[in-house]
C-alpha cells in the first residue's frame, strides 16, 4: 500500500478535479496508467472471494491494451458515496497480471466501518469509479538475491503483485519467501493462486501462513508473525549471511504488525528496534508499502 506521504501528495488538489472529471468523462488513451492522470472505468464483474473480500474487475478504455501499471504500482479509487460532493479516496493494489490486457482487478476487503470498501462492494456491473495511478518502487530484476515479503491481512495485495511479476519474468531469478498472517483460514483468499505459483516455481518461491484463530482442521500454525516464525521461514541471520546480505524485506499490514516488525521512534524520539532489526535487517533493507 502507498505511504501516507505518497497519498497526501497524490491527493493534493484532487477534490476539485474529481468533481470535474466526474461529469466530463475521460478520453481513450493507450496504456492509461502509464503516466499520472485520472480515468473513469466501468465495473465489468464482481464476485465474492471469501466472506468479506470481493474480486472487482474494471474495464480499460481499450480491451487490446495493458493498463500501463508497472512493478510495483497501486491505484487511487475516488468515489462519491451517497452522492456527496467530497470524494472518498483510498489506494488499492491491482492483483491481476500486469501484462493482461483490457482490465484491472482489485481484491477489496470490506471493513465494518469502511466507507470506501463498503461502497465498492455495493457496485454493480456498469457502475464507474474514478482512478489515478500511484507508483511505489521501480522493481529491478535480480537486484536482490532474495526478497522477504511479510504481509498481514489485506496487505497481501502488493506482495501478490510482486510475486506474480517476478515469477512471470523468466529472466528474474530473485528468490521469494512470503510470510502471511491472517485472522482465520478463510481470510487466505489467494491461496489457490499462491499454491499454483509455488508448485510451478518450487526452487524460487516459498509461502508460509500463520493464522491467529485457525479452525480445528487447519493445516496452518496458530499464532502471529514473530521473530521465531520468520526464523523458521528461513529469514534468520545465518541464511541472510549465506545470501551475501542481498535480502530485501517488504512489509505491508496493520499498523501494530508493521510497528512490531520495523520498530518506531519510541518515547521522546528514542528509537525502538523491531523484529527485522533483530534478524539483521538494516533500515535500507526494509520497504513498507
Amino acid at each position: 500500500m502507498a505511504t501516507p506521504l505518497t497519498i497526501t501528495a497524490a491527493v493534493a488538489g484532487l477534490g476539485a478535479y474529481a468533481m470535474y472529471a466526474r461529469n466530463r468523462g475521460d478520453s481513450v488513451v493507450k496504456e492509461p496508467f502509464s503516466s499520472f492522470g485520472f480515468h473513469t472505468l466501468p465495473l465489468e464483474s464482481s464476485e465474492l472471494a471469501n466472506h468479506n473480500t470481493k474480486r472487482l474487475r474494471f474495464q480499460l478504455p481499450d480491451k487490446e491494451v495493458k493498463s500501463g501499471l508497472s512493478l510495483t504500482s497501486a491505484v487511487l479509487t475516488i468515489t462519491f458515496p451517497g452522492g456527496g460532493w467530497l470524494p472518498c479516496i483510498r489506494p488499492y493494489t491491482p492483483t491481476n497480471d500486469l501484462n493482461e490486457k483490457g482490465f484491472i482487478e482489485l481484491m477489496v476487503k470490506r471493513y465494518p466501518n469502511g466507507k470506501q470498501s463498503s461502497y465498492l462492494h455495493s457496485l454493480k456491473p456498469g457502475d464507474s469509479v474514478l482512478f489515478a495511478p500511484i507508483k511505489e518502487i521501480s522493481w529491478t530484476p535480480n537486484k536482490h538475491a532474495h526478497v522477504a515479503l511479510i504481509a498481514g491481512g489485506a496487505g497481501i495485495t502488493p506482495m501478490f503483485q510482486l510475486v506474480r511479476g517476478i515469477l512471470g519474468n523468466p529472466t528474474d531469478h530473485t528468490r521469494i519467501t512470503l510470510v502471511w498472517g491472517v485472522n482465520s483460514d478463510e481470510d487466505i483468499f489467494l491461496k489457490k493462486e499462491l499454491d499454483e505459483l509455488e508448485h510451478s516455481h518450487p526452487n524460487q518461491f516459498h509461502a508460509v501462513y500463520v493464522v491467529s484463530h485457525p479452525t480445528a482442521e487447519s493445516e496452518h500454525p496458530k499464532g502471529y508473525i514473530t521473530k521465531e516464525v520468520l526464523e523458521n521461514a528461513g529469514l534468520g541471520v545465518k541464511l541472510r549471511d549465506s545470501d551475501g546480505g542481498g535480502v530485501k524485506a517488504f512489509v505491508c499490514g496493520p499498523p501494530a504488525m508493521e510497528k512490531a516488525l520495523t520498530g518506531s521512534k519510541g518515547f521522546f524520539g528514542s528509537p525502538e528496534k523491531g523484529v527485522l532489526h533483530e534478524l539483521g535487517f538494516k533500515p535500507g533493507d526494509v520497504h513498507r508499502f
